[in-house]
């Protein structure tokens, strides 16, 4: 679907003013930045806030107007890195500014608000809107708030997957049976789809996994494969390498595949919301767009993962199912444990470690992601039709064991840019046990803060290695976890974290 926009006319003469590219990162919002004396904003009146036209040498963006104090001469705008991108000036090139009309397609996001539903056409509006980079950081949170929780209906969920799918890129292959393998999330260290991907390449299927980056969670698939690849592929060079190789392990957002979930992600992850049905969307037109028709879904339950209960993960499975079938994709989801997290590192270079200790079967590897791979790895190859049931756990077994895994991930490392060395951290600090005790619950939730204050995912060697498991007994001075910082800062704080939230790893006393 093409929505038309209407761009106003460009501002009359005096109101332009000068480019000057000031180095601040504003993410993907564009952000004009002015003088509150300059001859713009006292002609046109522009306020903090202010969405405005900005327009050079023939290319313009919609911009979100901050005004400043000094910083600038009064003839200049300030441009961020996003806004200098768009629009691609030269130093000093004349700019020209109009006011934005509002967005139709915000009153639909009004509306849900207050807690009307949306129908087909309204979405594809907001999504198209998103997708283009109309809407400011405040538009998108306000959508991403009014659809938390189950404010949306599974017509809804539906809907919005379509008009995901549709705004961007879709790939299609010459085979009928196209795999992918995806977890909900909620589980630190859980990464398992480095693992039964080339599982499942060795063993025949084309699978075009596309992942995103890190939400709420202290790494993302992408985050974790970048440590021992390149991921930012177009589709042009995704397609290559799942020819070559016959599968590849990409961040989905470079090569336009539902972009505006990207977008969207970008502002769920600072408000740390990642509701149902936005997960649901996000999800599943990845996978359509990337080409998939069978998809298995890890779905994590415990009760302090991201689905926390049997109940709600049923509720969950069940709108994987229907809304894959809206958009041809056979879903699996899988029901897995997620009383604790999966492995040992939990952070993109320490999880890619364990990935690797894994693949190439060294003594150390975490037996609990080796299994839980192969495991996962017998469903998918089952679903692909690769093997029988219930033969799919002993078939991804002998792949992994006789080395064709780890010689096929090698062959899409290699496809993708070549397999490098994951970081290493400058900073690393013990976490103690106090007391002497068994290890009786592991809270996922505020172990994935705590990597997050260590530095994780932004910088990629940081998190923490977990030395003990639900069960095992641990005497006074045994270290607990291990921190790992970029920073002395940034280890202060994690160390401070964990000294303040005792039970994120609960000890029962001896008696």
């Amino acid at each position: 679907m093409t929505t038309s926009i209407t761009v106003p006319q460009a501002a009359p003469r005096g109101a332009a003013a000068r480019a000057r590219r000031i180095g601040v990162d504003t993410g993907q919002e564009a952000v004009a930045y002015f003088r509150a004396d300059s001859a713009v904003v006292r002609s046109e009146g522009f306020d903090c806030a202010t969405r405005v036209w900005v327009r050079c040498t023939g290319r313009e963006t919609l911009a979100t107007v901050h005004v400043v104090s000094g910083l600038l001469n009064p003839n200049e705008v300030g441009l961020s890195e996003s806004a200098w991108r768009r629009l691609d000036p030269t130093p000093g090139a004349r700019l020209e500014f109009a006011h934005a009309e509002p967005l139709e397609s915000v009153r639909h996001v009004r509306s849900k608000a207050f807690g009307a539903r949306l129908d087909a056409g309204a979405l594809r509006s907001i999504v198209h809107d998103i997708a283009e980079g109309l809407y400011s950081d405040i538009h998108l949170a306000s959508f991403v708030t009014a659809c938390a929780g189950r404010r949306l209906d599974r017509n809804e969920v539906t809907d919005l997957t379509v008009a995901m799918l549709e705004e961007g890129n879709r790939l299609r292959w010459d085979r009928e049976v196209v795999a992918d393998k995806h977890c909900v999330g909620g589980l630190p260290g859980n990464r398992t789809s480095l693992i039964v991907v080339p599982i499942a390449a060795a063993a025949g299927l084309l699978v075009p996994k596309t992942s995103s980056r890190a939400i709420t969670s202290p790494a993302g698939t992408a985050d974790t494969m970048e440590m021992l690849a390149p991921v930012d592929l177009d589709v042009g060079a995704m397609r290559r390498v799942v020819e070559r190789e016959g599968a590849c392990i990409v961040w989905g957002g470079y090569g336009r595949l539902s972009p505006a979930d990207d977008v969207l992600i970008r502002v769920e992850r600072p408000l740390e919301l990642d509701s149902q049905g936005q997960l649901v969307a996000s999800v599943l037109s990845k996978k359509a767009a990337a080409g998939a028709t069978r998809v298995l879904i890890d779905v994590p339950v415990g009760p302090t993962a991201k689905v926390r209960s049997p109940a709600e993960a049923e509720r969950l499975c069940a709108e994987l199912r229907a809304v894959g079938r809206a958009v041809e994709l056979e879903v699996l989801p899988v029901v897995t444990d997620g009383m604790q997290p999966v492995g040992k590192g939990i952070g993109p270079a320490l999880e890619a470690r364990d990935v690797l200790a894994v693949l190439e079967g060294s003594a150390g590897a975490p037996a609990d992601l080796r299994e839980r791979s192969l495991q996962l790895a017998g469903r998918l190859l089952e679903l692909g039709g690769a093997a029988a049931a219930p033969t799919g756990r002993a078939t991804a077994g002998a792949i992994l064991d006789d080395g064709r895994a780890w010689r096929k991930f090698q062959a899409i490392c290699d496809a993708q840019g070549g397999l490098r060395e994951p970081p290493r951290p400058r900073h690393i600090r013990a976490v103690p046990a106090r007391c002497s005790g068994r290890v009786s619950a592991i809270d996922n939730r505020r172990l994935a803060r705590l990597a997050r204050l260590a530095g994780a995912p932004h910088d990629p060697g940081a998190g923490l290695e977990l030395h003990v498991r639900i069960g095992d007994t641990v005497v006074p001075g045994q270290p607990l976890l291990t921190l790992h910082a970029a920073a002395q800062g940034e280890l202060d704080y994690a160390v401070a974290y964990a000294g303040s939230a005792r039970d994120i790893i609960a000890l029962e006393r001896n008696r």
